[in-house]
């Protein structure tokens, strides 16, 4: 079954990209966020 498509907020992704320039690994936003590694490409 597919995955159904979500949208994020222009906050959450800020986030996202604020913890990754942190130092925080792709791999474990990706798993903690429950998203895919596309998610975070842009």
């Amino acid at each position: 079954m597919a995955r159904q498509r979500r949208t994020f907020t222009p906050e959450f992704k800020l986030q996202l990209v604020k913890f990754y320039e942190n130092g925080k690994s792709r791999a474990n936003i990706t798993r903690e966020y429950d998203i895919t590694p596309s998610a975070l490409v842009g």
